[in-house]
């Protein structure tokens, strides 16, 4: 069974610095993706950042510069290094893995942290 646990949250002021991290277990097929998203109150989830296995990293516009995604060694675990935190980045934070199964991806998320940037 995919479990994916993700650790890092928290309340910051703005500015700050937070890094979030996602360890994936029980996967035995290949990783296709690995990101972040994010949904505030009364908001569509949104995506964060994204890295596939060849390590191509996406961006949203409005982190980019700001947020850096990895995943060290090409290993089941990602992070997101969020720097210069806005109040517009409280959100919760959600990993997703896709998991390359035959010929679909199948996403996986994990459960939510809330991050919260004080103004």
């Amino acid at each position: 069974q995919v479990q994916l646990v993700e650790s890092g949250g928290g309340l910051v002021q703005a500015g700050g610095s937070l890094r979030l991290s996602c360890a994936a277990s029980g996967i035995i097929f290949s990783i296709a993706n690995m990101g972040w998203y994010r949904q505030a109150p009364g908001k569509q989830r949104e995506l964060v950042a994204s890295i596939t296995s060849s390590g191509r990293t996406n961006y949203a516009d409005s982190v980019k510069g700001r947020f850096t995604i990895s995943r060290p060694n090409a290993k089941n675990t990602v992070y997101l290094q969020m720097n210069s935190l806005k109040s517009e980045d409280t959100a919760v934070y959600y990993c997703n893995v896709g998991v390359l199964i035959i010929a679909t991806i199948q996403n996986y998320w994990g459960q939510g942290t809330q991050v919260t940037v004080s103004s």
